[in-house]
């Protein structure tokens, strides 16, 4: 965790401590400190929503609240499944939710459901729409400046006037169209934008179809680099590439710190990944959700305020993303205990691991 998330964090939860003397006066019959809070996840295709958000997030909640408990769902990208889960929980009496909407419009009328039961509604990751009480992501704009910065740096001689093809996310969701704002705002004036793809349903298939219909207009040898928005994406375009027979395949970016890509980046297939430390969002978004449950005000401890199309100044923690390439996957990734060494460095990936660095653990 960096010196900023460290900050952030440290000041969500000193806040929070202060909630209960201040909370139980007034709601000491009421609202007692034993409550349930909802978690809903879009869906299963990044590994990390099952792999970290969800047992780091339970994980702090039952720090934070030792006689609290967690009510789980996972929409698998039904925004319709999404809608009947997340009444389900108001129904079961949850006090607070955490969502992350698979699709932020669709989940609209069932955020106001909530607001008139009177569970609030943390957003998380990705701005819902709705009478939502606060929001918990990293800065999206950072997301997109420092792929296309690390993308520039690989590009070389061709950062000026080169080639890019922009694989963009999931048009449904906010968080892609703030991934690219971030990134033209650096590629903007420096390269030519060959081609631009939304990818829907951040789907790797998706992503290889689009970069397959790029490289048959462009030809593979004109394009320089590839802005993908995340690493599913990535994979989608470098199976593309691999399938046109393009040996010298260019710099492709992405985001998420996904195990597979950062094997691919020891193997030199995929340049950069944007490692979002999942612990400090995951604690973040807990101690939100607890002082909410508490009767606190999220307000005392968000740092900033950002607008939804429906909402204005909605209290928000905005963290700060990590850029990981080859050189700096020890100091990030191993050092935070997201990975191990071991997993990384699979046996046919051992020579590659000791040309990168990245020796047995010790």
């Amino acid at each position: 965790m960096n010196t900023r998330s460290r900050h952030v964090v440290a000041a969500l939860v000193a806040g929070l401590m202060t909630v209960p003397a201040a909370a139980c006066g007034a709601h000491e019959e009421t609202r007692p400190d034993s409550f349930t809070v909802g978690l809903l996840l879009p869906g299963r295709l990044l590994p990390r929503w099952e792999q970290f958000d969800k047992p780091l997030i339970e994980k702090r909640l039952k720090e934070l609240c030792p006689r609290c408990g967690m009510e789980y769902a996972n929409a698998d990208n039904d925004p319709t499944r999404q809608r009947q889960q997340m009444t389900s929980m108001i129904t079961k009496g949850v006090r607070v939710l955490i969502l992350d909407a698979a699709d932020t419009r669709a989940l609209r009328s069932s955020i106001q459901e909530a607001h008139e039961a009177g569970v609030p509604v943390v957003a998380y990751d990705r701005l819902a729409e709705g009478a939502i009480s606060g929001f918990v992501s990293f800065d999206g704009a950072q997301v997109g400046r420092l792929q296309a910065e690390t993308l520039l740096t690989a590009m070389g001689d061709r950062a000026h006037g080169g080639n890019v093809v922009m694989m963009n996310g999931d048009p449904a969701s906010p968080n892609a169209a703030w991934f690219r704002k971030g990134a033209l705002s650096v590629l903007t004036g420096k390269v030519k934008i060959g081609r631009s793809y939304d990818t829907q349903g951040w789907s790797t298939e998706n992503a290889h179809a689009n970069m397959s219909a790029a490289i048959a207009a462009v030809r593979p040898e004109r394009i320089d680099g590839v802005l993908a928005a995340n690493d599913a994406i990535a994979a989608g375009v470098i199976s593309a590439f691999k399938g046109a027979h393009v040996r010298q395949l260019p710099p492709v970016t992405g985001q998420d710190a996904d195990l597979d890509a950062v094997r691919r980046i020891v193997k030199g297939e995929q340049y950069m990944t944007v490692y979002k430390p999942f612990r400090a969002q995951a604690d973040a978004v807990a101690a939100m959700a607890v002082s909410l449950g508490r009767g606190g005000d999220p307000r005392d401890f968000a740092k900033t305020a950002i607008d939804s199309p429906t909402t204005k100044h909605i209290p928000s923690v905005l963290l700060t993303p990590r850029a990981v390439t080859v050189g700096t996957i020890r100091q990030t990734l191993v050092k935070d205990g997201v990975y191990t060494i071991d997993q990384i460095c699979t046996r046919q990936l051992r020579p590659a691991c000791t040309k990168a660095g990245l020796g047995a653990d010790s």
